[in-house]
Order: C-alpha cells, then structure tokens, then sequence
C-alpha cells in the first residue's frame, strides 16, 4: 500500500510499436530508436521498481473484461509476416494471479463484468514495450482485456474502479497507438495523423470533466475514422485516464515523421516521483 515514501504513481498511455520490432533492429534499424528511448525512460519517472504492471493491450478483446490470471503466462505470437526468429522471442515476465483477483473484485465492485482467464499468455501489445520499459523482465505484469464494443465511456469507467490500484504499487499502462491505419501509412498520413494528434493533445490538456466528454465524443474529431478506423488501438487511452481522471497529461513521446509521416504520440498522466 502507499505510504508517504511512496507516492501514488502515474498511468500511461503509449504506443507500442508495430509487431515484435524490439527484436527487430538488424531489419528496421533506428525506426524505433524515439519510441525506445520514450519507453526505457519510464522506469526513471516511476522512481522505483512497482509491484507489478497492469497491461490493458489493445489485442485483446473479451465479451467482458477478462484478467489474467496465469503465474507463468506463455507467448502469444499475435502477428504475421516477420521474419522466423520472432516467433521464437521470450519476455518471461511473471504473473500476479493474487493481484489477477484484486482487479476483478475492483470491476466487480463498480458493477462492470468481469472475468478471470487462467491460461492467457502475453501479446505484443504487452511484451513489444515491456522489452524497452523492463527489459530483463523482472517486474511482474497481468493483462486485462478491452470489453467488445469499445465503448469508451465504459472503459473511462473501468479506470475509475482500477484507481486504487495506483496506491498499491501498480502501475496501470494502456497500450495501443494514437494512429492506427495500416491502410494509410507514409506521406498519406501526414495529414490525418497530424490533425487528429493535435485534438488528442488539446483534449487531453483540458480540465476532467471536458476531457472525458471529448473522448467519449472522439468519433467527431478531425480525421477520426482516418486515423483509427477500429478504435481498440486508441481505447486504452480511456482506462489510463479514467484512472488518473483528475490529474494532468503529460505528453513523454511525440515524432511527427515516424514510418515516413505519422505523427504520433504517448502521454503520462499524473506525477511522478523520478519525473523532474
């Protein structure tokens, strides 16, 4: 539990990158080196090592919000078209099944519905990152599921109940990509990604109640269904900010050239102990 040497600490927003591209470096050379450099900068604002990571990944998608519970959880290689060798990568991270029933107890608690998946290994939504936050794997992490439908007020409401969990050494991280349209990468986006990051960032910036009524209203955002034509990459934004709902952004990476022309980034909401 948090005393007062251990503040509260902060959620995350991010962009995790496409594929396994962490293990990708011969091939794709500095693609990833802002976004890398972003990610390992996190343990330095965390200011200490956590209990463990709550992971809400945008490739994975339950009729209701699903924790895993697996001690040992086994890759899940959810990607096509790389080169071998990245089927075979590891981030061997442990599980947290007791924390797995402190999540579901807190969804339960807010009347959301919830679920426990036992078997449930890590997707590259969650092992992509972790490989640049913690890469010796060596804080625990679990995953929760987005709720079909992505709706985005439920899951504002599903970081509400999670909450908690901030002062409880766990850190909550949405992982997704504030541009998401593998139809429209390279100087095509440059329009529409930028249009649509500079409504993120100006809505993100405004006071609480504004900013969760433009999220649950990101639909009428300026190139909105260019730049997520399904929203599962952007809706774990919700759950970090519905966890840290009163509390400021903090953009921590921004390109605005990544892949040839997206702009793109990740922001940190609420303080933190090594940020400054």
């Amino acid at each position: 539990m948090s005393t007062i040497n251990s503040p509260r600490l902060p959620t995350y927003f991010i962009s995790h990158g496409g594929g396994p591209w962490p293990w990708m470096k011969a091939e794709m050379g500095d693609t990833y080196a802002r976004l890398e450099a972003a990610l390992a900068d996190m343990p330095r604002q965390i200011g200490r090592k956590p209990r463990a990571i709550l992971m809400v990944s945008a490739h994975w998608e339950r009729p209701r919000f699903t924790v895993q519970a697996n001690p040992h959880p086994s890759m899940v290689y959810d990607y096509g078209g790389f080169p071998a060798h990245t089927y075979q990568v590891r981030y061997d991270a442990p599980g947290d099944p007791a924390l797995a029933q402190r999540v579901q107890a807190l969804i339960e608690a807010a009347g959301l519905p919830s679920g426990i998946d036992a078997e449930r290994g890590y997707d590259h939504g969650m092992f992509s990152p972790m490989k640049a936050i913690y890469p010796d794997a060596d804080v625990p992490v679990i995953q929760l599921s987005l709720r079909q439908g992505l709706d985005p007020a439920e899951h504002l409401a599903l970081g509400r109940a999670l909450a908690p969990l901030r002062d409880e050494d766990v850190v909550i991280v949405g992982s997704g990509l504030s541009y998401h349209n593998l139809r429209a990468f390279g100087p095509q986006a440059q329009a529409p990604s930028r249009a649509f990051d500079d409504w993120l960032g100006q809505t993100l910036a405004q006071d609480p109640a504004a900013r969760a009524q433009g999220l649950i209203g990101w639909e009428t955002a300026p190139a909105a269904r260019i730049a997520h034509p399904r929203e599962e990459h952007l809706i774990p934004l919700m759950v970090a900010v519905g966890a840290a709902e009163q509390e400021a952004a903090h953009r921590v990476y921004y390109e605005n050239g990544f892949m040839g022309g997206l702009t793109v980034s990740s922001y940190r909401f609420g303080d933190a102990p090594g940020a400054h």
